[in-house]
């Protein structure tokens, strides 16, 4: 019981919910509830909290992520003098290694992103890997090339690169992951029971905010493995949808792996889905854009031959599986839309990830082709600035930093809109991802400027992308309603009254997961 339950079905809010055996059974007021009481019933009155369903993060990558958040942490770092503090402060890996994760490339402001802090910081002779903060790119040492035996420019079958100076010699800034794999595959491995620890921290610190289930959007390394070994512990307090990569080069025994792997499923997770890249990112020059950014990058996509990644899709696809493709570029964004055109349907829709800069043209295709649009507010309010003085804004230019991550075009005009995080890209609480998709602007700081603050989402926007947009986005209802799987989450403020930055800060009471206590504040 509780003051408010949203069920989002748009009907009276009720003030009480039964559920037996991980489902809805009843919905109705506080009276009703003695006529639902049988053996064993438990009641819990939570007072002027607010339940909703269970908050969906719609982009996620939990195993990839916790291999990738090793090392120090950066993502505060917005200097080079702060980066080089935090480098002579960091604590030296097994190996002898330094790492770091989520470094913002503003932290060089004007300067080109060259190892040249990390040899003034660590020395000519520590190995260092650093992943940027886009999970793109890394900035490595000399000493880490050195050992990778990377001397010069290298050719990928993707769209990946070694930056190289005037010199032809490598400046340690390292393009897409193709590239950035040849020096991380180097770094100490964890072992396995370290790995299922963190995992574990993770789907608790996950469940403590809200989060009830995720969209995997990996389902690579050991993945298979780690799910295994936490459900043979006990049940996952999150439950997950996972969709396997499928990289330029992958050929058709690549296809066939990732079809046979759809059947795989636990208790609280199941491989649905596969997951593309046509192009990078535009922080690093590699997304595909219709014209070359300011520094003449961004040009081509990630495939060599784009129609390599159409039949990928067209074959999978024909197979029952959901295409979700990253597109950031205007370009890359028109492709995946024509190709999905063309597509069979499936039995959850195909998705388009990101989508940070498209001209008008492209929104209404969305609805029209019953497509889902994937995008992350903080990636717009942490990592942009509405004077546009930041690297994603200065390389695109003020026209298409103009029509960025335009989240309430895309509802307005019909479109399925998922929210999430891309964790570990950004930070995953979704009370902070909320309050950013409706405010434009870092929760908590009304001393920021909104970004593009047209494009702000309405409270009941925000939910619903949290909520049962995310849902739909699986083929499922997300609602609130009898017969539903009882997945809830409960605040002490409610989202769709209270001030976003105050429910940045909203106590999370309980999160419950097929009926069952994942999370209870103490």
């Amino acid at each position: 019981m509780a003051d408010r339950i949203h069920t989002m079905t748009g009907s009276a809010a009720p003030t009480a919910i039964a559920v037996a055996d991980g489902v809805i059974v009843a919905l109705g007021d506080r009276a009703d509830v003695r006529d639902w009481r049988g053996p064993g019933t438990e009641i819990v009155d939570l007072g002027p909290a607010t339940i909703t369903p269970g908050l969906v993060d719609g982009h996620f990558h939990p195993v990839t992520g916790i291999g990738l958040t090793r090392g120090v942490d950066l993502s505060g770092v917005r200097t080079l003098d702060g980066l080089k503090a935090a480098l002579k402060a960091a604590a030296v890996a097994p190996g002898g290694w330094i790492e770091g994760w989520g470094l913002d490339p503003n932290a060089f402001e004007d300067a080109p992103i060259t190892h040249a802090p990390l040899v003034e910081a660590a020395g000519p002779d520590v190995p260092v890997f650093l992943l940027l903060f886009d999970g793109h790119s890394a900035l490595v040492s000399p000493r880490a090339l050195e050992l990778a035996g990377i001397t010069g420019p290298r050719e990928f079958p993707s769209g990946a690169g070694v930056v190289c100076g005037a010199d032809g010699r490598p400046t340690g800034h390292l393009l897409e992951l193709d590239a950035f794999s040849l020096v991380r595959r180097l770094l100490p491995a964890d072992a396995p029971a370290a790995r299922r620890e963190r995992l574990r921290d993770l789907l608790d610190r996950m469940a403590a905010t809200g989060l009830t289930a995720a969209d995997a959007m990996d389902f690579e390394e050991d993945s298979l493995e780690l799910f295994r070994a936490l459900e043979d512990e006990g049940d996952l307090p999150v439950r997950w949808r996972c969709a396997p990569f499928v990289m330029p080069g992958a050929g058709a025994g690549g296809l066939d792996d990732v079809i046979a792997r759809q059947g795989l499923s636990g208790r609280r997770w199941r491989v649905e889905g596969a997951k593309f890249m046509i192009d990078g990112t535009i922080d690093g020059g590699t997304a595909w854009l219709d014209e070359p950014d300011t520094h003449g990058e961004s040009t081509a996509c990630l495939w060599p031959d784009p129609a390599e990644y159409a039949a990928a899709a067209h074959r999978l696809a024909g197979h029952g599986v959901p295409i979700v493709t990253h597109a950031i570029g205007d370009a890359g964004i028109r492709y995946v839309l024509d190709t999905y055109a063309g597509l069979p349907r499936t039995r959850a829709p195909h998705r388009i990830e990101h989508l940070e800069t498209m001209p008008s043209e492209l929104i209404g295709r969305f609805a029209e082709l019953d497509v889902t649009a994937g995008m992350q507010p903080t990636h717009c309010t942490h990592y942009t600035r509405a004077d546009h003085s930041d690297n994603w804004s200065t390389r695109l230019g003020k026209r298409r930093a103009d029509r960025a991550f335009r989240a309430r075009d895309l509802r307005d005009q019909g479109a399925r809109l998922t929210l999430g995080s891309d964790w570990p890209i950004a930070p995953f609480d979704p009370r902070a991802i909320i309050a950013a998709a409706r405010l434009r602007r870092p929760a908590g700081r009304a001393d920021v400027e909104p970004i593009l603050p047209e494009q702000a989402l309405t409270a009941e926007m925000a939910l619903e992308g949290y909520t049962t947009e995310a849902a739909a986005a699986a083929g499922r209802s997300g609602r609130l309603v009898p017969g539903q799987r009882a997945d809830l989450t409960v605040f002490g403020l409610d989202p769709l009254t209270a001030d976003p930055d105050e429910f940045a800060e909203s106590p999370v009471h309980l999160t419950v997961v097929d009926g069952t206590v994942t999370h209870r504040s103490q």
